[in-house]
């Protein structure tokens, strides 16, 4: 299948990521992979991965010695196909299918994802059934990105996730009902005047209940530019 829509972004150090009208990135994906901060050794997998952003900025600031790419969507599957290419980075494994049916080749250590935010059947859809999919728990929910993490992870592996504060609750039951214990909350806001538009979630396999709310993480300056945090999380100077 030939797409017209291909364009390519610079995420620096030779990475180049494609990006099409459905599959884009924001600044979620750069928070994720920030809070989740991957081990050089370790063994991850980006679930939901769309065009692969996350496991293209765990490889950049991290270097982790292989990271799975799992996603459902054939287009965005092309799309980090076309980006590992054109970056020449093997340390990516693109996944093509569904995350309830698929299993790691070994234990994880660290289960990253930036899953659909809103449950089906809530909220006006888009026209495009692929930006529909990406954004609507149409065939991927919390519960099911817990059990992928259950039964991929390594006993004491961690399992990142951001969404919308509305669904702390949903995410934490979901972890607990699948053997993953809640472990870090952050809190991200545009600026200290703002609730949360997001929120960080860390858990982490066969752990002991005990939760540590970190500082709220503020997006904007007083100026209304990228905070000192955010700079240092795009890598900016």
């Amino acid at each position: 299948m030939t797409y017209n829509d291909f364009t390519f972004e610079s995420l620096g150090e030779g990475i180049e990521i494609c990006i099409s009208d459905e599959h884009r990135f924001g600044t979620d994906a750069f928070l994720l992979a920030d809070f989740s901060a991957g081990r050089h050794k370790d063994i991850c997998a980006d679930l939901c991965t769309g065009s692969g952003i996350i496991a293209l900025l765990l490889h950049k600031f991290y270097k982790p010695q292989k990271i799975y790419a799992v996603e459902i969507q054939e287009k965005a599957h092309e799309q980090l196909k076309i980006s590992l290419e054109k970056s020449k980075i093997d340390t990516i494994q693109p996944v093509l299918g569904d995350l309830n049916d698929w299993r790691s080749e070994k234990e994880l250590d660290l289960i990253t994802c930036n899953p659909p935010y809103k449950i089906n059947n809530t909220g006006a859809k888009n026209d495009s059934e692929a930006v529909s999919i990406a954004r609507h728990e149409m065939l991927c929910t919390i519960d099911d990105v817990c059990r992928c993490a259950k039964k991929n992870l390594k006993f004491g592996g961690r399992l990142c996730i951001c969404n919308r504060p509305e669904r702390l609750c949903d995410i934490m039951t979901a972890m607990r009902a699948s053997g993953i214990e809640p472990k870090r909350l952050r809190t991200v806001h545009k600026n200290p005047e703002c609730p949360p538009w997001l929120i960080l979630v860390e858990g982490k396999k066969g752990g002991k209940p005990f939760v540590q709310i970190e500082k709220p993480l503020y997006v904007r300056s007083a100026d209304g530019g990228n905070s000192a945090e955010m700079k240092r999380i795009y890598g900016l100077p």
